[in-house]
């Protein structure tokens, strides 16, 4: 099967957060003086330009069709940093028309007004970081906003005239009640965000929590968490369209859905990742940069700014394609797997027929997507796609 070039997205990594929050696994780094920032966008472009330069024709006349600036805290750069950025990059590639940009923010690193400067410069999506509006588990979080900065930062950026706005929210926190994770989901929908992303606490290796776990709430506590939120969320018009991801009609994160339909992205930054689809050499690579802000900005545009480049190696390409299609509710029509990895569908026919059997995948010849019951065993229905 020819392999068919996907829709292609940007990431922008920018690593640097006032305080590295105990659950995070990201690649993020605590202020310790003031950072680069001037110096640091100068050198995602040279970094681009070096992307551009090693993928040639596997770039040609294919628009981006989202920015996402993820971090570490996008919002800790100046809006004249970003434009700066966004500016440069339109200069090297195509943008669509309809180009979603998104900018993650932390609540308490954004200045009243600096909204209308992001706007200007091009950012027409935000993502605030909230994580919970109980002052008491945001503390325990280690987050440097109260709620009543949370929500002074979401009406200043709608005042602003940014109307499409994500709010992150998590459940099972320490010690968190089921009234605990409603109340949580009730104040995020007060301010009428068009996108929620409500997702479980885990413990994730080598962070704070991991090496001293706070008290969290059981797996049975937890799904009763999950299962009372979707059904609010559902009643007040936010529409489950991803495993944590709900949505007022037309306001689904387009770079997201880019990830789960496989698609394709360059990965700018410290640490940042990225995959391309050669569709002429019919082969799919990952590459990664240097993680370490310092390194990645004496590396520049040079070789050494690569953590590795690899291609995907073919008996891996089902389950790499399953990790993301399969965490969309109305999953995918199932020729988008030989479209997005080349492979013929009897290569997967035997695990399709296994799941379905379990009652983990719908029994529907033309479409991929999982049952209710696969969608609360999804890391199993996964696994069965391993090589």
């Amino acid at each position: 099967m020819p392999l068919i070039a996907p829709p292609l997205a940007l990431y922008v990594h920018m690593p640097w957060c006032v305080k590295k929050c105990p659950y995070c696994d990201f690649n993020s780094h605590g202020l310790r003086g003031e950072p680069p920032y001037a110096r640091y966008v100068d050198t995602l472009l040279a970094d681009l330009d070096a992307d551009l330069r090693d993928f040639g024709g596997a770039l040609q006349d294919r628009p981006i069709i989202s920015v996402f600036f993820g971090g570490g805290t996008p919002s800790l750069f100046t809006p004249e940093l970003i434009g700066r950025f966004l500016d440069g990059a339109r200069v090297r590639l195509p943008f669509a028309d309809a180009c979603e940009v998104t900018l993650e923010t932390n609540p308490g690193t954004v200045e009243h007004g600096r909204f209308d400067g992001y706007l200007a410069a091009g950012v027409n999506r935000i993502s605030f970081g909230v994580q919970s509006f109980d002052d008491a588990k945001l503390k325990r979080l280690g987050r440097i906003h109260s709620s009543a900065e949370a929500e002074a930062a979401v009406k200043s950026a709608q005042d602003a005239g940014i109307g499409n706005i994500n709010l992150d929210l998590m459940y099972a926190l320490p010690e968190q009640t089921l009234a605990g994770a409603l109340d949580d989901v009730e104040r995020a929908m007060a301010l009428q965000p068009a996108h929620i992303s409500h997702y479980q606490l885990t413990l994730e290796p080598n962070t704070v929590f991991a090496a001293h776990p706070p008290p969290l709430p059981d797996d049975d506590d937890a799904w009763a968490m999950q299962e009372a939120c979707e059904t609010r969320l559902a009643e007040a018009g936010y529409v489950q369209y991803e495993i944590s991801a709900y949505a007022k009609p037309d306001r689904r994160c387009q770079h997201n859905l880019n990830y789960w339909r496989f698609g394709d992205y360059l990965g700018i930054g410290a640490g940042a990742h990225g995959k391309l689809t050669d569709a002429s050499s019919g082969q799919i690579w990952r590459r990664w940069k240097v993680r370490h802000p310092n390194a990645y900005l004496e590396a520049a545009s040079q070789p050494e700014r690569l953590g590795a480049h690899t291609a995907v190696p073919t008996d891996e390409l089902p389950f790499e394609y399953m990790l993301n299609a399969l965490r969309l509710i109305h999953g995918v029509p199932l020729e988008d797997f030989s479209a997005r990895t080349g492979l013929p569908l009897e290569q997967i026919a035997e695990r399709l027929a296994a799941s379905r059997r379990k009652g983990w995948l719908e029994d529907d010849p033309d479409h991929l997507r999982t049952t209710p019951l696969g969608q609360r065993f999804l890391n199993d229905v996964i696994g069965g796609f391993l090589a």
